[in-house]
């Protein structure tokens, strides 16, 4: 109960910071607009702001997705470390 009544919250504050910072924009607009009049220059036009969009939901994986994905990137890790001469006996090349 606790979890979905910070949630609620969490969720319209983000909402009302969201409101607040397309005010100020429009402010600073408006204002930058002013001072251009005020020195003889046309206003400028602002690209409107992107929109936000909702993040694609996470897919959770399987366990044996995970070991197939950590077992393929030791793998790739030990095949860098062998191209770049971690196993020699003066160790590793050092790339600037």
């Amino acid at each position: 109960m606790l979890d979905w009544l910070r949630k609620l919250i969490q969720i319209k504050y983000v909402g009302l910071l969201e409101a607040d910072v397309a005010r100020l924009r429009a402010e600073n607009r408006a204002l930058m607009n002013s001072l251009l009049s005020t020195a003889g220059y046309p206003p400028v036009e602002f690209p409107e702001a992107p929109k936000p969009q909702a993040l694609p939901r996470l897919r959770k994986r399987s366990w044996h997705q995970i070991q197939a994905w950590r077992e393929t990137g030791a793998a790739r890790d030990a095949a860098d470390d062998a191209e770049f001469g971690a196993g020699k006996p003066n160790g590793p090349v050092v790339h600037s």
